[in-house]
């Protein structure tokens, strides 16, 4: 192949000999100087550049003698003779940059031809069009700012291992424009989700991720110990007791974004550290609630992808209609494969011997209300594809909760589920202290029996609600979920940056 019509391309090598050649090369560099210069200035991105010349004609750039300095890595080199092309990627975008013995000079443009794809270059000049209508930098500086030594994946299907992807993030951001565009996606949703609660006069805070009792949620905690103080500390599992102990010094309307932190199973939808959002809001409950988080949920999806309705595996969901909502029973009554009345779904009994037959175990020392949302979690939820309330949960799996004046043994709770995976879960906040303590109770009787899960007694946040909560409803949104819906990611993994994997060989 003549020079002339040379383009450079990830030819199948084997990684340790590139490497090899390419250390060969920086070692060159170091001879002739710095080899990692940091005295050039990019003044200008790719996009902008776009923005505001892409345009004008070919006379228009020659006429007004447009400027411009860009920085990026190199990810194409066609190699033509006395000329050269290259494309210089940055943060923005991609442009294209034109190299030439005339404009450049002829050691710089030498120098150019042994370039690596991945290289980091500065390059100045003036922007013109190409033939083709191309906006392009005919360079007159050209700078080698840092070397890589090791080669992209082949450019044409990209880092596509799964596993890859997610241990190289820095590789799959570089060469995946799909992957680049779901992390500006998700950092659109948070800034959306903070605008609104800022509209809406809510107070971001910040809570303690360690904590000496974690609480706020049914879920086995992380360990650790501070030797300063000579004491075990956890991870929180939920900033919950916190923000509402904020609720009690008056602080009314208060949410935190939140990292936390649960020792369990890693899927699709689970990671051992996770973003969630908490809502706290006085004198009010949780039917407040629900139409909060659909507030936020909407804004959050018009404001990151300017539409309310997005497609998902598939499936179109409509995050701007009113969301349904249907209480556990009526859910199990929905799905079941025959009728149940209410006070069936009431009885251990029954609900046992269902749950036997759909091969569901379970203790004896569980009750109705743990039963029904098994029964409901096996028969009903995988069902729950569009925006769903799930309401009237049993007291007995809501410690958290405040039970319904009409049936105290049924509290004023929700989750919410968008194609069968809970997105929110909130409630109207228990404000008795003493039904608080005997709650509290009844968890620690099921840790020391052995529930992992099981919440601690928080004698503190006892003391604190003996001060006065007023009544108040609160919510927890899922943003990793609510992420993956908005750009139809089949796995919690994709939406996070650098997930939970096992060590490598």
């Amino acid at each position: 192949m003549k020079e002339q019509h040379k383009t450079e391309t990830q030819v199948p090598q084997d990684e340790n000999q590139i490497v090899a050649e390419r250390r060969g090369k920086l070692a060159k560099l170091r001879e002739a100087g710095p080899a990692f210069p940091n005295d050039f200035v990019r003044a200008d991105l790719s996009v902008r550049l776009d923005e505001l010349h892409g345009e004008k004609t070919t006379e228009d750039l020659e006429k007004q003698q447009v400027q411009a300095s860009i920085a990026g890595r190199l990810m194409l080199k066609r190699v033509m003779g006395k000329a050269s092309f290259g494309v210089l990627q940055d943060h923005g975008g991609r442009m294209q940059i034109y190299v030439s013995d005339d404009n450049t000079g002829k050691a710089n443009h030498a120098a150019f031809k042994h370039y690596d794809i991945g290289d980091i270059v500065g390059a100045s000049g003036f922007l013109f069009k190409t033939r083709t209508g191309e906006l392009t930098l005919r360079v007159h500086e050209l700078r080698l700012l840092s070397k890589s030594l090791r080669p992209l994946p082949e450019k044409f299907h990209g880092l596509t291992d799964q596993e890859q992807r997610y241990r190289q993030r820095y590789v799959d951001l570089l060469v995946n424009e799909r992957s680049r565009w779901v992390f500006a996606v998700r950092s659109r949703v948070i800034r959306a989700i903070r605008e609104y609660m800022a509209r809406t006069n809510y107070i971001e805070v910040e809570t303690p991720m360690l904590q000496p009792i974690p609480g706020g949620a049914a879920a086995r905690p992380f360990r650790t110990h501070h030797n300063a103080l000579d004491m075990d500390l956890y991870l929180r599992i939920a900033p919950e007791l916190y923000l509402k102990r904020l609720v009690v010094g008056g602080i009314e309307k208060v949410y935190e974004i939140n990292r936390s932190f649960r020792n369990e199973g890693i899927s699709t939808r689970h990671n051992p550290e996770f973003t969630m959002m908490e809502i706290y809001c006085a004198y009010t409950n949780h039917a407040y609630m629900i139409t909060l988080v659909q507030n936020v949920l909407r804004h959050a999806a018009e404001s990151a992808l300017g539409a309310s309705v997005v497609e998902y595996q598939g499936r179109k969901l409509d995050f701007g209609k009113v969301f349904a909502q249907l209480t556990i029973p009526q859910a199990i009554q929905k799905y079941a494969p025959e009728h149940w009345s209410d006070a069936q779904l009431r009885d251990r009994d029954f609900l046992a011997e269902k749950l036997r037959g759909l091969g569901v175990e379970f203790g004896d020392d569980q009750g109705w209300g743990s039963l029904q949302l098994m029964l409901f979690e096996t028969i009903a939820e995988k069902n729950l594809i569009e925006p769903t309330f799930i309401l009237d949960f049993p007291a007995e799996v809501s410690p958290l909760a405040r039970r319904k004046d009409s049936d105290p043994e049924i509290t004023e709770r929700f989750e919410l589920f968008i194609d069968a995976k809970e997105i929110a879960n909130g409630f109207s906040e228990l404000n008795d202290p003493e039904d608080q303590a005997e709650r509290f109770v009844e968890q620690s009787r099921k840790k020391d029996a052995g529930d992992q899960e099981a919440m601690y007694y928080d004698a503190d946040y006892i003391r604190a609600l003996e001060y006065g909560l007023p009544p108040t409803s609160g919510a927890g949104i899922g943003i990793d979920r609510l992420v993956m819906l908005l750009t139809d990611s089949p796995s919690i993994r994709d939406v996070i940056l650098f997930p939970h994997m096992r060590p490598e060989a």
